[in-house]
């Protein structure tokens, strides 16, 4: 006798991993930083800029635009998505199962900040800090339809710098009083995002992919100038002069990629992503007051000189595009004979942040292109040494930065890292997970000695992918 049923085996519960991975998001989006960041370049634009792709992808110099992956999402080009692992039943083009991928990651950032030509101790600030990357869940929905959401820093904006000077008569020129000034800055943004990405075959072994994000980009920006005298005989007011600003509105980007199969083993991917010219809504609060300073109550305000809340207004978000080629060989699993794999893939990136605007004004900043090299290599796995069937890999970028103060801010990095798969017990029962552990480390120098700050960055980002087959149809007779 034949029995027909379906059942779906506990691989994975999907309405748990979405609660844990809504708990993670509110979690990490809004975990403070380890220690004090400072990076006066911050204070332009809507912030520092946080990297816009995935950790495997950093780890090779930024290069995704052509880049796909079945255990790891590549939020930046939501074509890829099309791509996510699936299964079709036997004898039918129904989906029989896909491979669901829970990708996290945080960062550690170590940032040196240096006086033009000066190489001395004095003459440099160090700060470190540790921030969420990403928190991104994907699914396949039929074997050419793919579904991710998640959340995603966009920015950041932290500093802290205290200048202190004598002033003097612009007349005569003497000695009147000194002065301390306070430049402090704390904010950024976040985009919670939701994608889908769908395949079509335009030929043999030829495919095309599009695919489409929508987000709600939102943050704040704070910013303050506390300026106070230094008078042994009088006492001055302090007074600090400060903007506060919240802003948001729904976010878009478009992605396609067209890949070609040379032979089996050996393809050519052509990708490209981007945003249009988006604009957010802003409410800012304009404060000038005099305050004084208590340790135990820290600013408090003694006069209100001028206070105007809630103007409204809107900041012109600039367009950008990437495009890029990759090309891939995968390793061959053959019995006795394997043979290893790589990837190696080239982009540019280019960001109109000349049409900027904040409240109708410009900024010090400039449009930016990014030159993006990397890859990738698959050692011949060995089912008798584990680093065989590690992944390698390295990269560099190159390009002007966005900021545009007094010099152009020249910016470079390199990249390495490497992808660490955990080995799943034989005798497991869950033998269609799959854990990636990914490691990137990047070096970026910002600046040279025309510039009024260098900066060097060093980060170091842990990523982990977790993966099963979330939905499997058995038939049993």
């Amino acid at each position: 006798m034949r029995l027909a049923k379906l059942i779906t085996p506990k691989r994975i519960n999907t309405l748990g991993v979405i609660k844990i991975t809504a708990l993670t998001m509110l979690t990490v989006s809004f975990l403070p930083a380890a220690a004090q960041d400072n990076s006066p370049y911050s204070r332009y634009g809507l912030g520092d800029q946080v990297p816009s792709v995935n950790i495997v992808n950093r780890s090779m110099g930024g290069v995704s635009a052509g880049f796909t992956d079945p255990f790891t999402i590549n939020y930046a080009n939501p074509a890829s998505y099309s791509w996510f692992q699936s299964f079709k039943e036997a004898r039918s083009p129904k989906l029989g199962s896909g491979r669901a991928i829970l990708d996290v990651g945080i960062n550690y950032e170590s940032r040196t900040l240096r006086e033009p030509n000066n190489n001395s101790p004095v003459g440099k600030f160090t700060a470190s800090n540790l921030l969420f990357s990403h928190v991104q869940l994907g699914v396949p929905l039929r074997s050419n339809w793919g579904l991710s959401f998640g959340i995603r820093p966009v920015n950041r904006i932290s500093y802290n710098m205290i200048k202190r000077e004598r002033l003097t008569d612009p007349i005569s020129g003497t000695n009147i009083d000194s002065a301390q000034t306070l430049s402090e800055g704390d904010g950024g943004a976040y985009m919670p995002n939701i994608g889908t990405g769908m395949r079509f075959k335009t030929a043999k072994n030829q495919w095309l992919s599009i695919g489409v994000t929508a987000g709600y980009l939102f943050g704040k920006k704070d910013y303050a100038t506390r300026r106070a005298f230094i008078n042994d005989t009088v006492a001055y007011n302090a007074g600090n002069w400060q903007t506060k600003a919240s802003y948001g509105n729904i976010f878009f980007n478009a992605g396609l990629q067209y890949v070609i199969n040379i032979d089996s083993r050996l393809s050519a991917t052509i990708g490209a992503y981007g945003n249009w010219q988006q604009k957010l809504k802003a409410t800012e609060d304009r404060i000038r007051e005099t305050y004084y300073y208590d340790e135990a109550a820290g600013y408090t305000r003694l006069d209100s000189v001028y206070e105007d809340r809630n103007i409204k207004g809107d900041i012109i978000y600039p367009s950008s595009f990437t495009v890029g080629f990759m090309l891939q060989k995968l390793p061959k699993y053959d019995g006795e004979k394997r043979e290893g794999g790589w990837s190696l893939g080239v982009d540019f990136s280019q960001t109109k942040w000349d049409n900027y605007r904040y409240y109708g004004k410009v900024d010090s900043v400039r449009n930016r292109w990014e030159l993006r090299l990397g890859g990738e290599l698959r050692p011949a796995p060995n089912p008798n040494s584990y680093w065989s069937n590690v992944a390698y890999r390295a990269g560099f970028f190159i390009g002007p930065d966005y900021i545009h103060v007094q010099e152009k801010l020249p910016m470079y990095g390199i990249t390495a890292g490497i992808g660490l798969p955990l080995v799943q017990p034989r005798n497991s029962q869950a033998r269609n997970q799959y854990t990636l552990i990914n490691l990137g480390f990047e070096y970026i120098k910002r600046g040279n000695n025309d510039n009024l700050l260098r900066e060097n960055l060093f980060r170091l980002s842990v990523g982990m992918s977790l993966s099963d087959l979330w939905f499997i149809k058995r038939r049993y007779d």
